[in-house]
C-alpha cells in the first residue's frame, strides 16, 4: 500500500498508535477525535415523513476499525450511501481528508480515496475475476479517446494493473479464481472479491456495509484478518455489522445509531454498558445483563 495522507509507509503497522491517540476520547455522541480523517455536520435525509438519517456531529479517527450499528432501521446503510455519493442529502456538510464531499458521486469519491463496499455484492457476474479487478482501476488512460492511440502508454500501465489485481487476488486467496466468472463465486468469495477489487485504488479509507452477511462460518475468520490486516497497514476501516461477536471483537471504536441518530459512541466497553444501547435494542428487555444485547441484534 502506498503512504496515506498521515505519511504512513507502507505496510507501517500504524493501527496500534491510532488507537493509543483515542485513549483520552470521552465516550460521547459527537466527540472530537486527534485525527479525523471523515468528518459530518448536520447530515440528514428524509423518505417522505421518515426522517432515516439526522446525525448532528460525527468523526471518524484516522486508522482505526470503526463499527456503525443499530436496529434495524437505524439508518446505518442510508448513511454510507450519503457519505460515499450514492444517494442525496437533504441537509448537511461532510469532508474526508479536509476535502468537501458535497455533491461529489461515487466515482469521484472514490478516486480521492474513499471506497466501499455493498451489503449485497456488485461483482460483474458475466466477467471473470480478473476482469472485476481490473476495472475497478483508476485512470485507464487507453479508455480516452487520445489516450487510446499511445498504445505504449496504455500498455505499460495495464501491465502494472494486472500485477497489482493478481498481488490483491493472492491476497486474498483467490488467484486461482482468476479466469472463472464472478458468478460461480461463492457468497464468501463474492466478499472477498468485492474487497480486493475496493483496494485496486489503494484508498485511506474502506467503508464496508455488512461484511459477513451470507457468509459462510469457515470464511468469516479470513474476512476478519483482511479487515485488521488493513487497519495494521495505516487504513481506516468503518463497518457495518450485526454481529455482535464480531464488532466487540474487532473494533477500535463503535457508534450506534437509533431512528437516525448517533444516541451512544465509545469503546467495546462502554458500548457493552450503555443503558441507551441497551434500550435501542432490547426494548422492554433493558433489564436484562448488558452482555444479552448481542443477542437479539437484526437488521
Amino acid at each position: 500500500m502506498s503512504s496515506d495522507a498521515s505519511g504512513a509507509a507502507p505496510g507501517a503497522p500504524e493501527g496500534g498508535a491510532a488507537v493509543d491517540r483515542m485513549a483520552g476520547v470521552e465516550a460521547v455522541p459527537g466527540v472530537a477525535k486527534p485525527d479525523p480523517i471523515l468528518t459530518a455536520d448536520g447530515v440528514r435525509r428524509s423518505f417522505g415523513g421518515l426522517t432515516a438519517v439526522d446525525v448532528d456531529h460525527l468523526e471518524v479517527q484516522r486508522g482505526t476499525i470503526t463499527a456503525l450499528i443499530g436496529p434495524n432501521g437505524a439508518g446505518k446503510s442510508t448513511l454510507f450511501n450519503l457519505l460515499t455519493g450514492f444517494d442525496r442529502v437533504d441537509a448537511g456538510t461532510w469532508s474526508f481528508q479536509g476535502r468537501p464531499l458535497n455533491r461529489l458521486g461515487g466515482h469521484r469519491v472514490a478516486r480521492l480515496g474513499m471506497v466501499r463496499t455493498f451489503q449485497l455484492t456488485k461483482a460483474l457476474t458475466r466477467m471473470t475475476v480478473l476482469d472485476n479487478m481490473l476495472l475497478a482501476a483508476p485512470g485507464q488512460s487507453g479508455e480516452r479517446l487520445l489516450g487510446a492511440f499511445a498504445r505504449p502508454v496504455w500498455g505499460r500501465q495495464e501491465r502494472v494493473n494486472r500485477e497489482r489485481a493478481l498481488d490483491l487476488l493472492q491476497r486474498f486467496k483467490l488467484d486461482a479464481k482468476k479466469d472463472d466468472m464472478a458468478g460461480s463465486l461463492s457468497g464468501g468469495q463474492r466478499k472477498l472479491l468485492e474487497m480486493a477489487r475496493s483496494l485496486m485504488v489503494d484508498p485511506s479509507m474502506v467503508m464496508l456495509d455488512e461484511p459477513m452477511a451470507g457468509v459462510n462460518p469457515a470464511l468469516v475468520q479470513s474476512l476478519l484478518g483482511h479487515i485488521t490486516a488493513l487497519r495494521d497497514e495505516g487504513m481506516t476501516v468503518l463497518f457495518v455489522e450485526h454481529d455482535m461477536d464480531v464488532i466487540m471483537g474487532i473494533s477500535d471504536w463503535i457508534v450506534v445509531l437509533a431512528e437516525g441518530r448517533v444516541i451512544a459512541e465509545g469503546r467495546p466497553a462502554d458500548i457493552r454498558r450503555n443503558t441507551q444501547v441497551i434500550d435501542a435494542y432490547l426494548g422492554a428487555h433493558r433489564g436484562e445483563p448488558a452482555g444479552a444485547a448481542g443477542t437479539e441484534e437484526s437488521g
